[in-house]
């Protein structure tokens, strides 16, 4: 009876590898077939995009201003209402998120108020952007008299990517080795040098990874811009932080609920600029993290 319980609990050595190398080749062989799925339909929409865009893009149309007619209409303010709305977002995301998590991963303590603030952080990082769209309305446009301006906006994006810098910057100084900071420790370093000469150096790659997800997300976003009152119609650039503005994922949508064939090729044509300004930044991000990558190592 022992013989028989201990050749049950063991069984065969000649079984379970195979039976667990079989499985892990079909896992994998389903991992690549889901890959593949993925990239066919994402070449898919962006062949769509580019043969109805493509004969639409031109100087000109990204020198002009919005009209009412199709073949006029330009992208202009839109674009730079975007780089104006992403550029204000970042200076307002990446400094209060780094800070943030800088302050909770070396200076927080480790108690139930910490756990508390890491889960509600987490939480947010889930909340749909509409209702940040109805933050920011509340808050920035009529509590605080922003209005519907370009500073109201960008506050507003930074509130939806703040808790992706921080749960990314968090985990980019969890990954710097307790060596390190020990032997700055033992050199007589204090913690805010240990911090700014050994542990954020080492973490830059991290946090840019974690910056290039956030800033990517939130130069997409249309609910919340809306919420808020962003035009959908702009014949004017934005003259400073306070003057209103549309930008280019608002700009598309207003072209594509529009019938005419001719407002959709325009559509198109914004979606290929929107994808061109968002692989420039995150080129950008990324050569700037290769950078720090070499100079750590």
């Amino acid at each position: 009876m022992t013989t028989t319980a201990a050749a049950t609990a063991n069984p065969p050595l000649g079984r379970t590898p195979f039976l667990r190398y079989s499985g892990d080749r079909l896992l994998g062989l389903f991992g690549l077939l889901v890959m593949l799925l993925v990239l066919v339909a994402l070449m898919a929409l962006l062949y769509d995009i580019a043969r109805d865009g493509l004969g639409r893009l031109s100087w000109q149309f990204v020198t002009s201003y919005p009209s009412r007619r199709a073949s006029e209409a330009g992208i202009l303010p839109a674009l730079v209402g975007s780089i104006y709305i992403i550029g204000i977002t970042a200076l307002i995301a990446v400094p209060l998120g780094v800070g943030a998590a800088i302050y909770l991963e070396e200076y927080g303590a480790r108690g139930s108020w910490a756990r508390i603030v890491e889960i509600n952080i987490a939480n947010l990082a889930g909340v749909p952007s509409i209702i940040y769209g109805l933050l920011g309305l509340g808050l920035f446009v009529r509590s605080l008299g922003m209005g519907r301006s370009v500073v109201a906006g960008a506050s507003t994006l930074a509130l939806l990517v703040l808790p992706t810098v921080i749960i990314s910057t968090r985990e980019a100084l969890r990954a710097v080795p307790k060596s390190l900071r020990e032997g700055s420790y033992a050199l007589g370093a204090t913690q805010w040098q240990t911090i700014q000469h050994q542990v954020l150096p080492a973490a830059i790659p991290g946090i840019l990874t974690g910056l290039i997800l956030a800033l990517s997300r939130a130069i997409g976003e249309t609910a919340p811009l809306i919420t808020i009152g962003a035009l959908t119609y702009v014949p004017f650039l934005p003259d400073g932080i306070w003057s209103p503005f549309t930008v280019l994922p608002i700009q598309i949508f207003s072209w594509v609920s529009r019938p005419q064939a001719a407002f959709a090729e325009n559509a198109a044509a914004g979606i290929l600029i929107l994808l061109l300004l968002l692989l420039t930044m995150n080129a950008v991000a990324i050569v700037v993290r290769d950078r720090f990558q070499r100079t750590k190592y």
